[in-house]
């Protein structure tokens, strides 16, 4: 879908929403691929998009990764929805604006005394206000880096081999939209990490 001009789709019939995504990717519904978090609030989600015959692929987190998943050529995902935290909204963005994608979200409260204390502290016409990635992300500055730790769409998590442990880590510019990937191999006999739980070098 195209982002200039593109009105919002949140308050659309989910069914709808997954055809016209279809048509924009030239495919059939039941070939596109939808992510979601596995938690009870997607109920509705899973139901919607399992009657339209599409896949349906849930993941139990990794939410920033899932959300930049279909802007990703080899990802294998062309949706991804849900609820999640604001976050993880913004880090998502910014992953969108260096890969030239975009997304539409709003507030959403989990209980009536979330919204009341957000509205305290916001204009109300953003409680329902539909937001885009140059909403959340504005100009060009904006980098995003990230090193994989368990597998995800985005970077492959940690491998280790012995005392050894290679990582994937990736770099994205927007003024530039140049995404770089970054292997790197850690000799563990020659580097001190650092358990933030006890704040202190761990035993040999």
């Amino acid at each position: 879908l195209a982002r200039d001009g593109c009105p919002s789709l949140l308050d659309v019939p989910l069914p709808e929403v997954l055809r016209l995504a279809a048509k924009a990717l030239g495919k059939h519904v039941r070939d596109l691929v939808v992510m979601t978090l596995d938690r009870p609030r997607h109920a509705g989600i899973v139901r919607d998009v399992r009657s339209t015959g599409a896949g349906l692929h849930m993941i139990s987190d990794g939410d920033i990764t899932a959300a930049v998943a279909p802007s990703l050529p080899d990802s294998g995902v062309d949706l991804y929805l849900g609820a999640g935290g604001s976050p993880e909204a913004v880090l998502a963005a910014a992953a969108l604006k260096c890969l030239g994608g975009d997304m539409q979200v709003r507030m959403w409260f989990h209980e009536e005394a979330h919204r009341a204390q957000v509205a305290a502290q916001v204009p109300p016409e953003d409680l329902e206000r539909v937001f885009r990635v140059d909403d959340l992300v504005v100009g060009e500055s904006a980098l995003f880096c990230a090193t994989g730790i368990s597998d995800s769409p985005l970077l492959p998590g940690i491998k280790f081999t012995g005392h050894r442990a290679e990582t994937h880590s990736i770099l994205m510019r927007a003024r530039s939209r140049t995404v770089r990937h970054i292997r790197a191999v850690h000799n563990l006999d020659h580097k001190v990490i650092r358990l933030r739980s006890r704040a202190q070098e761990p035993e040999a």
